[in-house]
């Protein structure tokens, strides 16, 4: 039989108690690191839906792109398209990037796993900075050459629908990046919306030439430009991420 004046054991433990096991801040570390911020927001239905969303938008992405990466190339080669010859090799990378989103989300388990989420976008980082490298060297070409683009109805109605249908895929990217809080997502988006506006600037840039063709060069310095951007953005997802994988790699096993 209890004594009645015997105190309740407590569920929870004094500061000093937590102060006196070793390594306590070091556990909490390795937990929380490994974890994606919708990890606490998501429950494990609305996660799992969400990543399938995911899967289906890359997979859409990945065949639209890939039809729009041959005509681009096309429309380069035929027009001599500076523009063009960028936004078939950003198309290109949208497929890259999409596959390495496919990867990332893959693993059911995987949903909330920051390493796999870190790892996907040093991946995406240098393929930016290769492709970059590529588009650059094509531009400034082509402005060290004085190539000027020809303009016809199937340069037209390839920027028009590049533009838009990348334009509607880097929405649906980036809001669901938001929602997962998936960087590679966003990045994926960030290549998309590039894509549109590759799109577009073959359209602006043709009807400039169009009607005056002493701006041969703005085609070419678009081009130089969109690479540029593509650089820098690489270099900042490789500089963010490569620490923050070492900093997981230990906390966390996949498949």
């Amino acid at each position: 039989m209890l004594h009645e004046s015997a105190e309740p054991a407590s569920h929870f433990m004094t500061k000093e108690q937590l102060q006196a096991i070793p390594n306590l801040g070091c556990f909490c570390m390795c937990v929380t690191a490994g974890l994606l911020e919708s990890s606490m927001r998501l429950k494990p239905h609305e996660a799992q839906s969400y990543r399938k969303k995911a899967l289906w938008v890359s997979w859409i992405s990945i065949v639209v792109t890939l039809i729009l990466a041959v005509a681009a190339f096309t429309v380069s080669f035929m027009r001599h398209s500076a523009s063009a010859f960028g936004f078939a090799f950003d198309a290109t990378l949208d497929v890259l990037s999409s596959v390495i989103v496919l990867w990332r989300y893959s693993n059911a388990a995987a949903v909330h796993s920051a390493h796999r989420e870190y790892i996907a976008c040093v991946v995406l980082g240098i393929v930016f900075v290769l492709s970059s490298l590529c588009i650059l060297g094509k531009a400034i070409h082509d402005l060290a050459t004085r190539v000027p683009p020809e303009v016809d109805d199937f340069l037209f109605s390839v920027s028009i629908v590049s533009g838009l249908t990348c334009a509607v895929l880097a929405v649906a990217k980036f809001m669901l990046g938001r929602v997962l809080t998936s960087r590679a997502l966003i990045t994926d988006g960030f290549n998309s919306l590039v894509g549109a506006i590759m799109g577009f600037s073959i359209l602006i840039s043709a009807e400039v030439f169009k009607h005056h063709t002493d701006v041969w060069f703005l085609d070419g310095t678009i081009g130089v430009l969109i690479g540029l951007i593509i650089l820098a953005y690489g270099v900042k997802l490789l500089k963010d991420m490569v620490p923050r994988v070492r900093q997981t790699r230990n906390y966390e096993r996949f498949e």
